[in-house]
């Protein structure tokens, strides 16, 4: 015969969700199996079936609010089902047509009377956290309330292993999965080859192609940049330097310097003009410390400069800059760039730096992004210098401008530290006697 399923006694609560609907029409349905699930605001319940038999219709969708007694579906009961004696009933289960609570989420809010709900127990020790294989993420068994909890945290539910019954997600659950993401090595958080994987495509379709290896620099160079882009949060503060008598000054002690083999160009420059600006903002001659909570003042000023090679870019140390003058760190440049492009270079000549150049002014270019060497905390870019007309009271005139991008580590310089710096800097490149202040 025909039979209404209604919702059970559920308290005093009222207007109770339809989070999820368990079964459809032409069903075979045992006693005591899940129908529904409803959520309050304090518990997720599943509503289990009185009779054994056969849907015919689910009455209800999801979304659906619902109260006690109202009609959940029709069903076609089984006459032995219904004249079969029940076996003895397990003290500890809730009786037939009433609710299993499946999770609390604050343990001091009851649906009704202690005898009228069954909580279930909370295992002894945390379940494991276990990622999922990929091919068992396609759905997260989780309620409204844990995925809104979830989305809070950041947590992706496929990833997550629940331990409630059918795998359901919990709130335990969700807490688990976060404390042993925190307690993973940093490099584990961040997938880099999961991040980096290029797509596999067939560029031979759609023409002729060529391939050809990346030289051994350059695979370095790659996981390296990729590291510190993905790992420092950019951002490039952008200027302008007139260096019109700074390069009056240069033109005129080339002969002079070329005479002992020595080729000057603006370099120099620009190097004792940063360690002067270190000097004043000693933030940007630092790096974080180990978990990030400290930062580790340098009081050397070691300068690396990236040198363009054939096998790709590489990046020597010039030490003590703050000890040399112009004409020994020409020297030492050109020195450096010839074992560079030579393929000559130690080790130890790349490490230790503790702010770093990128210089395009030989190429061309108005301004770029430069990234940061880490665990270097900011990196500064040189375009191409050109004459702009520069407003001087009362006329135009022509200025020699170089154009300046600081790239910088927001964690531990703020924009306004990154302005002052540059300006600072234009300072010392537009004017040398600021060097002796």
């Amino acid at each position: 015969m025909e039979q209404t399923v209604l919702v059970p006694e559920i308290g005093d609560i009222e207007n109770v969700e339809v989070i999820e609907i368990l079964v459809g029409a032409g069903d075979a349905i045992k006693p005591e199996q899940s129908l529904i699930t409803l959520e309050s605001d304090k518990a997720t319940m599943e509503v289990p079936s009185p009779f054994a038999g056969t849907v015919d219709r689910v009455l209800v969708k999801i979304g659906d609010r619902v109260n006690e007694g109202s009609e959940i579906l029709r069903m076609k009961v089984s006459e032995t089902a219904e004249s079969s004696p029940r076996p003895p009933a397990d003290p500890g289960a809730p009786e037939p047509g009433r609710p299993a609570i499946e999770a609390v989420e604050d343990h001091q809010s009851w649906l009704g009377p202690p005898d009228e709900v069954h909580m279930v127990a909370e295992p002894s020790a945390p379940p494991p956290v276990l990622e999922l294989p990929s091919q068992h993420r396609q759905t997260a068994h989780a309620s409204p309330s844990i995925r809104r909890f979830a989305r809070e945290l950041g947590v992706d539910l496929t990833r997550v292993r629940g331990s409630g019954r059918k795998s359901r997600i919990l709130h335990d659950d969700v807490k688990h999965f976060v404390k042993a993401a925190f307690q993973k090595p940093r490099g584990d958080l961040l997938d880099l080859d999961r991040w980096s994987a290029q797509p596999e495509v067939d560029f031979s379709r759609f023409g002729d192609v060529e391939s050809r290896d990346l030289s051994r620099i350059k695979k370095l160079s790659a996981a390296h940049l990729h590291r510190c882009w993905l790992g420092i949060p950019h951002v490039t503060q952008h200027g302008d330097a007139d260096i019109t008598e700074l390069e009056e000054f240069r033109k005129s002690l080339k002969p002079e310097l070329e005479l002992q083999g020595i080729r000057l160009t603006l370099l120099p420059f620009l190097m004792k003009g940063v360690v002067a600006a270190l000097q004043r903002f000693p933030d940007f001659n630092a790096s974080l410390g180990p978990g990030g909570e400290a930062l580790i003042l340098k009081r050397y000023y070691h300068i690396g400069v990236a040198v363009d090679t054939r096998e790709g870019l590489v990046v020597p140390v010039v030490r003590n800059v703050d000890r040399k003058g112009l004409a020994e760190l020409a020297r030492e440049l050109s020195e450096l760039s010839a074992k560079a492009r030579d393929k000559k270079l130690k080790p130890d000549e790349m490490q230790g730096g503790s702010f770093s150049i990128s210089s395009l002014g030989g190429i061309g270019g108005n301004a770029f992004t430069p990234i940061i060497n880490q665990p270097e905390v900011a990196i500064l870019g040189v375009s191409r210098s050109g004459i702009r007309p520069v407003f001087r009271d009362p006329d135009f005139v022509p200025r020699l401008i170089l154009p300046l991008s600081l790239s910088y580590d927001h964690r531990v310089i703020d924009g306004a530290a990154a302005a002052r710096f540059i300006v600072f800097l234009a300072e010392i490149l537009g004017d040398l006697r600021r060097l002796l202040i």
